[in-house]
């Protein structure tokens, strides 16, 4: 409140004029001024929000209750969709880990990265390769750092570890931009539950062996041919050929035969405190960890992303979630993830900090069909969208869950149709930071700020590229004056376990399969030439989209080429001496 004199007439050099006329405007002018002052002030003393991205490895969108499952029970997840924003067009930028992440974390498609594969191999494999996320690509947590946050990693990470060293950490999360790492650098593979099936290169390993067995029994004929005077041959030269087949033989061997060992760990920070990982034991450790580390920073800024190695193959169950679901090991792993989702949302809650936190909720592609019987089900169920996770550009191998809650900020309950991405997580939490979006880099990511906070009702993405490697196989086209998307197959899979994106596991189609995905979600209705009259408009505007695209990329290293992802001895994280690497890490309580 700003007071004013009482009105005393003087003269100026115009005449007679209240004196009060000059004290009133000074006094305005000075109280704007202060007022100004005061909200630049609170605007830098204002806390920067903190964000608490969670995010499930295989989550199939049909898995949860609030995208329409009634059978398995989330109420955690559906809670935050109720207090929250939840998207329904929420798209990752591959059907796979390795590329998805990468996408995530740099908000651009990961062939600009390097991690798109030209060939059969999609994702990282062994611990021990030297490919991952280049040292310098820009990820939002090193832009938050940045900005004064303090930045952590609980979980998954499957995006490498060293380049030329074991103890370089070229592609490790600490060197991506967080402060502190605990979990798995790798993933959940076949080969970390004993007794499962291997699943790593599976069909190869098979090839090799009987490759192995048919040249043993080669060996072994030459041998006997040579003791029973058949065949004369140098003793040298058959000794030669019998080493040179043992030193094969274990180099193909070894890798595999001790994978559980190498690639299924635990590592805090760059040290490796558990190997192989305890399945059993691993959600206690993991949400101990993350409660951890929002409590040592509920005072300062911080990012946490809870990168959850649930609901990826080998399926493990703690024991309160044994047999409590209705669809087997599955589901009681669903329910399981929803009630680790509740302890995150009890934690901010209880250090009143739900006001200043942006939490979010995503898969990083869709479940896992191949695997799937639904009566006893090991993989995800993707509701009414065709495909699922490896099969390219069909809607159930990457259209996901996406929420995000910010309590007081964000409207409770709202639902946005809109396009979005997970590449769209960037620029999001770095603008809400206050940091500076690159501009020495392209980025495929928008804010979704304005489409949240009801300030615009179209979403920046007018057209999507839906990649499987480096193979575009469909593109998404949301006109601008229309409420249409349409969708252009350009490449369709033919099979729900391959994961292979070109050659005979695909079908090319010219001319392109389309569909209006807002009238027909389950791809089941193709547009056809002569009933649709937009057909020839639709692909005109794509194809001259995908031209346009394609200007834009450039040939970065190839990540998971063969010398890239194949297993290198001097590069395996290991505790104790190598090659017999063993640590446990005592339970969390």
């Amino acid at each position: 409140m700003f007071m004013f004199t009482n009105v005393n007439l003087g003269q100026n050099e115009e005449g007679i004029y209240p004196k009060t006329t000059q004290r009133r405007e000074m006094s305005i002018f000075f109280g704007l001024f202060l007022l100004i002052a005061q909200c630049l002030i609170e605007a830098e003393d204002a806390p920067k929000p903190n964000f608490v991205l969670m995010m499930v490895d295989d989550l199939g969108i049909g898995d949860v209750g609030c995208y329409g499952n009634n059978t398995i029970r989330t109420p955690n997840i559906d809670r935050l969709a109720l207090e929250g924003v939840k998207l329904t067009q929420h798209i990752a930028a591959a059907p796979l880990c390795t590329p998805s992440r990468t996408a995530f974390m740099t908000g651009r498609y990961a062939l600009r990265s390097g991690l798109g594969s030209t060939g059969r191999v999609q994702v990282i494999l062994f611990l021990g390769a030297s490919g991952g996320l280049p040292p310098n690509e820009t990820t939002f947590s090193k832009l938050l750092q940045k900005q004064g946050y303090t930045t952590g990693l609980v979980g998954k990470w499957h995006l490498g570890v060293s380049c030329s060293s074991r103890n370089d950490h070229c592609h490790h999360p600490n060197n991506h931009g967080f402060n502190y790492f605990y979990g798995l650098p790798f993933t959940k593979f076949n080969d970390c539950q004993p007794g499962e099936a291997t699943d790593i290169l599976a069909d190869l390993q098979d090839a090799l062996w009987n490759i192995f067995m048919l040249l043993a029994l080669a060996l072994l004929t030459l041998i006997l041919a040579k003791m029973t005077g058949v065949l004369e041959m140098r003793s040298k030269m058959l000794a030669f050929l019998v080493v040179l087949y043992v030193l094969a033989f274990l180099t193909w061997y070894i890798p595999f035969a001790f994978l559980r060992t190498w690639n299924c760990i635990i590592m805090r920070n760059q040290k490796v405190v558990e190997q192989p990982l305890n399945l059993d034991t691993l959600t206690e450790k993991l949400m101990y960890e993350a409660e951890q580390f929002v409590e040592r920073n509920q005072n300062r800024p911080f990012l946490l992303f809870l990168s959850l190695p649930h609901v990826h193959t080998p399926l493990a169950i703690s024991k309160q979630f044994t047999g409590k679901s209705k669809h087997g090991l599955y589901g009681d792993n669903i329910e399981e993830v929803d009630w680790m989702i509740g302890r995150m949302m009890k934690t901010i809650e209880k250090l009143n900090l739900a006001e200043r936190t942006l939490m979010y909720f995503t898969s990083d592609h869709g479940g896992d069909i191949g695997i799937s019987d639904w009566q006893g089900a090991k993989g995800g169920w993707n509701g009414i969208y065709r495909g699922g996770k490896g099969m390219g550009g069909w809607e159930g191998g990457i259209r996901v869950p996406g929420i995000l809650r910010w309590t007081k900020r964000l409207s409770a309950g709202k639902i946005i149709h809109e396009p979005t991405s997970l590449m769209d997580i960037f620029p999001t939490v770095v603008k809400l930071a206050g940091g500076e979006l690159p501009n020495d880099t392209i980025l495929d990511g928008h804010s979704l700020l304005p489409l949240l906070e009801g300030k615009t009702k179209r979403s920046e993405h007018e057209f999507m590229f839906h990649y499987c490697g480096v193979y575009l196989h469909a593109v998404r086209w949301h006109p601008r004056d229309s409420d249409s998307v349409f969708k252009v197959h350009f490449f369709t899979s033919n099979s729900n376990t391959s994961f292979r994106c070109h050659g005979d596991s695909v079908t090319q189609h010219d001319p392109p399969l389309v569909f209006d995905i807002i009238s027909d979600p389950s791809e089941a209705k193709q547009l056809m030439t002569g009933t649709e009259p937009c057909l020839a408009e639709v692909l005109r505007q794509v194809r001259s989209a995908v031209e346009e695209h394609r200007r834009t990329l450039t040939s970065p290293t190839n990540q998971l080429s063969w010398p890239n992802v194949l297993w290198k001895p001097w590069l395996q994280p290991c505790c104790g001496v190598f090659p017999f690497c063993s640590c446990s890490e005592s339970s969390r309580v």
